[in-house]
């Protein structure tokens, strides 16, 4: 029974699943423009705020306190700053594939969203989550590297996982700085975009990061020991829970460097 996850089945419930700006896509580097007005991204996670660690049934999701602009993003295409709500993950059962995004056809194994709103304009996430102009995601890929020298140095979100590892599990997970899921270079792509898990509201500007971080095998290993289904439920392993590239349907990729 794989009902937990079928995205070519969402348009039935979803009609939007067919719009003109769905995510995630392919991004074909030779065709993105630069745009010499697009500013540097500016990532203020200053302080901690993270609340709880929990496994939703299609990921595992970290969420923050969003009272104030205290970690938010703001530069790049954005007029406003846009206030960090929650960081979730995609990956695979093999290295070949896990990414949402791929780059001229290439996956990597896991992909981390960061996901913003504009509360400037809207009271609410919810509210924003719904408007055009409603959601920032950063997109970061996540690389094996056989290397001592994981860049996921701290252990502190991987070791979380096995407190959630069944669908609808929560856990405290305080004073976790997501900085430390950040490249050193925030060069970019970004497009106009959407949810890439249903409602795939069209509702988000994607900055897509162009460097990698990385990840050992050992900690990839710990996302795969996560289950789609509840402690009652048989076991169905939560793997592969990402949503193929959508077509692009003449949007322009816009590149904060020259290739």
């Amino acid at each position: 029974n794989l009902n937990h996850w079928r995205p070519s089945e969402w348009h039935k419930s979803y009609p939007i699943a067919q719009g003109n700006r769905q995510s995630p896509i392919d991004i074909v580097s030779a065709r993105a423009v630069y745009d010499p007005n697009l500013k540097p991204l500016i990532i203020s996670y200053e302080s901690c705020t993270s609340l709880n660690i929990s496994n939703n049934g299609h990921s595992v999701m970290v969420e923050f306190e969003d009272t104030d602009d205290k970690t938010a993003i703001s530069g790049g295409p954005f007029e406003n700053p846009f206030r960090l709500k929650q960081f979730h993950f995609h990956w695979g059962m093999k290295h070949s594939q896990g990414s949402e995004h791929t780059i001229d056809g290439k996956s990597f194994p896991c992909e981390l969203h960061l996901v913003h709103w504009n509360a400037r304009k809207y009271a609410t996430f919810g509210e924003a989550a719904a408007a055009p102009d409603g959601l920032a995601v950063v997109g970061v890929f996540l690389e094996v590297r056989i290397t001592k020298i994981a860049s996921l140095h701290d252990e502190k979100l991987t070791d979380a996982l096995y407190m959630v590892k069944f669908k609808g599990t929560k856990a405290q997970f305080r004073s976790f700085n997501p900085k430390c899921l950040l490249p050193l270079s925030l060069d970019y792509w970004t497009y106009l975009g959407s949810l890439t898990t249903p409602p795939l509201n069209e509702s988000v500007t994607w900055i897509v990061l162009k460097e990698p971080i990385r990840i050992s095998e050992k900690q990839l290993e710990k996302f795969r020991m996560l289950l789609f289904t509840s402690e009652e439920d048989q076991r169905i392993q939560m793997v592969n829970n990402f949503r193929p590239p959508q077509p692009l349907k003449g949007r322009v990729v816009r590149a904060s460097f020259k290739a």
